[in-house]
């Protein structure tokens, strides 16, 4: 969705891809789970965008998923897994497509609007803060409001996902994507609690965050402009409703089998073996189809858990460590590894 961050890191904390230093070859059997899990689900969420990837190294396994008939039969045909940062440790977090109550004019409890991108707003340097859009209200009353929303901490978390579904109060529903930003870099609002030695970090979350603004509203709105970093919309009504949200490329993510990661080390499109450690622990093959501002480094995902409130509830709940292995078609496997002929 090429979001602000990831929810886990919201709270707490496309280009060619970089070989780590000293990438390992492994085997299938080294993949800890790889016999026990089912993955029709990510070769069908592979299909997807893989006539995107490089056809240098990926044409061959991209016109065999269209025909296999066995999916864990083409994976090990066609794919060998690459631990590509060994010494690191996995940092795992989550993400989702929030559900949010929305109007299509400015009325009594719909008074938080949701901006398309301003023409005048440069690209690649910062503009104004999220404290001067608020405040100083430079874009009200131009025709830039997409909608209107009930609470603007729902709105703020839009933000930080980058995309999500208004439920209009006509009955209808209204997707809205990632379109732009002020140039501005994020920082996390639940940090500034834990320094400021409201919360300890344990005990932030989502939900606490949203009590502690509705309790506070105006050092409430201040925390949330402690965040420099304002995102704006488009309406992406093309996408089914019954589909997952568009992701960085461009085709809809699906739940529990696509991940953001960092495409400089990871190539988007490529199928990626996951170890989640933690209270839930995760061994599944996902795809890489997303990216994120806070999701940096070789062994850095963001799962996507799908749409609405429980997905959210799980996504935030999720800061776990584990390895991620990337499937790599065979000659670029052998060749990143230094094992090519």
């Amino acid at each position: 969705m090429i979001r602000a961050a990831s929810l886990a890191v919201a709270i707490l904390v496309a280009g060619a891809m970089t070989v780590s230093a000293d990438p390992i070859l492994l085997g299938f059997d080294d993949l800890r789970g790889w016999r026990a899990d089912d993955p029709a689900p990510a070769l069908a969420a592979f299909k997807t965008t893989c006539a995107q990837l490089d056809p240098v190294d990926w044409d061959g396994v991209c016109s065999g998923a269209d025909h296999a008939p066995d999916a864990r039969a083409f994976f090990e045909a066609h794919f060998l897994p690459v631990l590509i940062a060994p010494t690191e440790t996995a940092l795992f977090t989550g993400y989702y497509e929030p559900e949010i109550s929305a109007s299509r004019t400015h009325r009594a409890g719909f008074e938080t609007p949701l901006y398309r991108a301003p023409p005048e707003m440069p690209r690649g340097r910062p503009w104004l803060t999220r404290a001067q859009i608020e405040n100083d209200r430079p874009l009200a009353g131009r025709g830039l409001e997409i909608a209107w929303v009930h609470d603007p901490v729902e709105a703020f978390f839009l933000q930080v996902q980058g995309s999500g579904r208004l439920q209009m109060q006509d009955g209808g529903v209204i997707r809205v994507g990632f379109a732009a930003k002020n140039g501005h870099p994020y920082r996390s609002v639940g940090q500034e609690l834990i320094r400021r030695g409201l919360f300890q970090a344990h005990e932030v979350s989502a939900a606490r965050i949203a009590r502690w603004v509705a309790a506070n509203p105006r050092d409430g709105k201040r925390l949330l402009q402690h965040n420099r970093s304002f995102v704006f919309f488009r309406e992406v009504n093309e996408v089914p409703p019954e589909m997952g949200p568009l992701g960085a490329m461009n085709r809809s993510v699906t739940p529990g089998r696509s991940i953001a990661v960092d495409p400089a080390h990871v190539p988007l499109g490529a199928p990626v073996w996951i170890e989640k450690e933690g209270a839930a622990p995760i061994r599944r093959l996902m795809v890489a189809q997303d990216t994120g501002s806070a999701i940096k480094g070789p062994q850095r995902a963001d799962i996507f858990f799908g749409t609405g409130g429980e997905a959210g509830r799980i996504a935030g709940r999720i800061r776990d460590g584990g390895r991620m292995v990337v499937l790599m078609p065979r000659p670029l496997a052998l060749k990143v590894t230094g094992q090519a002929g």
